[in-house]
């Protein structure tokens, strides 16, 4: 593992490798050994959904910390289901990237619109995902931000700062693949970032790191992670 710009971490032997995960809780495991020096210190993980819970189970599992999630959303395009043009975060946090806005010359009703729909998706999925549980003290440990992958970087930004508005002091973001263009606003924001397998060029997929990739949906990821807060509760309650 190689430390870049003194807070970026990453497996020089992945650099520019497609294929190089089975699958998400591989590559989990995989990020898992990177973050090694994390275990046992106070710290929580909190998996981005749908597709970042299976690989923050993994890491919260083998370094022995809780786990939460952190529902963020893209504002999309509106004639687009995957592409969008900011982000938004559970605490109500937007972010717009501005330059995507004037290149498509989206005007304010579409901005609007798309916005609240991102909204009221993330509160959707902030009941479903968490319920009513309250968050832990977040100034006191360590909060490590855990997705599948970064291709431009909005949500992953907007995380960051919402974690940021309610109390995280020091944030650690762990991805098994992104962009290396992605990952420079996001240093920026953070306290040290991991990501297994860094790539650069003009065509990058988050999928084309992974052998066998499909979509975690909302039911899935939510089984998982209660899953793993019932196992925990009963570890606690053994202790």
């Amino acid at each position: 593992m190689d430390g870049m710009s003194g807070k970026l971490y990453d497996i020089a032997g992945l650099r520019q490798q497609i294929g190089v995960f089975a699958d998400r809780r591989d590559a989990g495991r995989i990020l898992a050994a990177m973050l090694q020096d994390w275990k046992g210190v106070p710290a929580v993980v909190l998996g981005i959904p749908s597709g970042g819970i299976p690989v923050a189970v993994e890491v919260a599992g083998a370094l022995n910390l809780p786990l939460d999630a952190a529902v963020v959303s893209k504002i999309l395009l509106p004639w687009n289901t995957e592409s969008g043009f900011g982000a938004v975060g559970f605490d109500g946090t937007v972010w717009i990237n501005e330059e995507v806005v004037s290149y498509y010359d989206l005007d304010d009703a579409a901005i609007h619109r798309q916005t609240e729909e991102a909204l009221a998706k993330v509160q959707r999925r902030v009941r479903l995902f968490r319920d009513d549980r309250p968050w832990p003290d977040l100034q006191q440990q360590t909060v490590i931000l855990v997705d599948d992958g970064i291709a431009a970087g909005s949500t992953l930004r907007v995380a960051v700062q919402a974690v940021r508005n309610i109390g995280g002091r020091q944030i650690v973001v762990a991805v098994p693949t992104a962009h290396l263009e992605s990952l420079a606003p996001i240093l920026e924001k953070v306290d040290a970032l991991y990501c297994a397998n860094i790539r650069e060029g003009p065509q990058f997929a988050v999928a084309a790191a992974y052998r066998h990739w499909d979509d975690v949906d909302e039911v899935e990821a939510v089984r998982m992670l209660g899953l793993f807060l019932e196992n925990s509760h009963e570890k606690g309650g053994e202790q």
